[in-house]
């Protein structure tokens, strides 16, 4: 891995893990909805029309099309969808951490569905990982976190995980890899638009922190985070670029901490420390070749 994927794979993770704090400010002064449809419906046009000057296409393979919309509507529909809901009632660090599951998650898909071998190195980060979970879960429900929300932030860690299994058909685009990510966010645009319409009244306590938190969260972690992704992608691998989610319970709990002043407990901290280890223990796994037998 050069220094150039590294790089990448840090600006990412940060980009990432920041998401989740202006999302909870994003919904503090407006409905979850409505705030995604115009984020997406908005990123969407941005990226297209940049991809266009940049002189992109859209005439995609039918397989091609098919990952866009698996990955437009698992990751930005039902992903973030569920996401911004929970975070009405879940705190910003406590939804990264639920979400950062996710490598463990593919891991675990790959392993079961799709026949992956699994190094002991790795099955030992599954364990440690979702006990890690469990463990911070666990601590919270006792606390008196709210249960609908947490149910929400899993099932949202599901969907990522089907996005994340797709992203090698809807990044395989060749050079319209920004193209691609504005059609994904139109995409997400689409999806939720009805269930705004159904769900939602469309009142917004307009603020200052309300736009700046908007506008980052749709050129940052909605247009450049998941151009980066793609990049990184297709330069070393879905595999060996997972390896960076391994970042993503630090830098969430801390960025939450920092802006929004959210309190970690003691078993907060062990449960970030346990989950990071075992992401990075997997992704460890994964990528180092097995020697061969004699």
């Amino acid at each position: 891995m050069d220094f150039r994927a590294i790089g990448m794979g840090l600006i990412f993770a940060l980009i990432w893990s920041s998401a989740f704090t202006s999302a909870r400010m994003i919904v503090e002064a407006a409905p979850p909805l409505y705030a995604l449809v115009l984020r997406f419906g908005l990123a969407g046009l941005i990226g297209v029309a940049i991809a266009k000057a940049l002189g992109q296409h859209w005439k995609f393979s039918a397989k091609q099309w098919r990952g866009i919309l698996i990955f437009g509507t698992c990751q930005n529909a039902i992903y973030l969808g569920l996401n911004f809901i929970a975070m009405q009632t879940v705190e910003a660090g406590l939804a990264a951490i639920i979400a950062s599951s996710m490598p463990l998650l593919v891991a675990t898909a790959n392993w079961a569905f799709f026949r992956e071998t699994l190094p002991k190195l790795g099955i030992f980060g599954l364990i440690a990982g979702f006990a890690g979970v469990a463990l911070i879960m666990s601590q919270r429900l006792t606390g008196g976190a709210d249960v609908m929300g947490l149910a929400l932030c899993v099932i949202a860690a599901v969907a990522l995980t089907i996005a994340t299994l797709a992203v090698r058909s809807a990044s395989a685009s060749g050079g319209n890899v920004i193209m691609t990510v504005g059609l994904q966010m139109a995409v997400g645009s689409i999806v939720l638009l009805p269930f705004a319409l159904i769900f939602e009244t469309p009142e917004f306590d307009m603020s200052q922190r309300l736009f700046w938190a908007f506008t980052y969260t749709t050129l940052a972690p909605g247009l450049l985070a998941t151009w980066i992704w793609f990049l990184l992608v297709a330069r070393i691998g879905a595999t060996r670029a997972a390896t960076f989610h391994f970042l993503n319970p630090f830098f969430g709990v801390a960025i939450a901490a920092a802006l929004l002043g959210e309190q970690l407990s003691l078993a907060d901290i062990i449960g970030v420390a346990i989950i990071a280890g075992g992401i990075l223990a997997v992704q460890l796994a994964r990528v180092t070749p097995t020697a061969p037998s004699s």
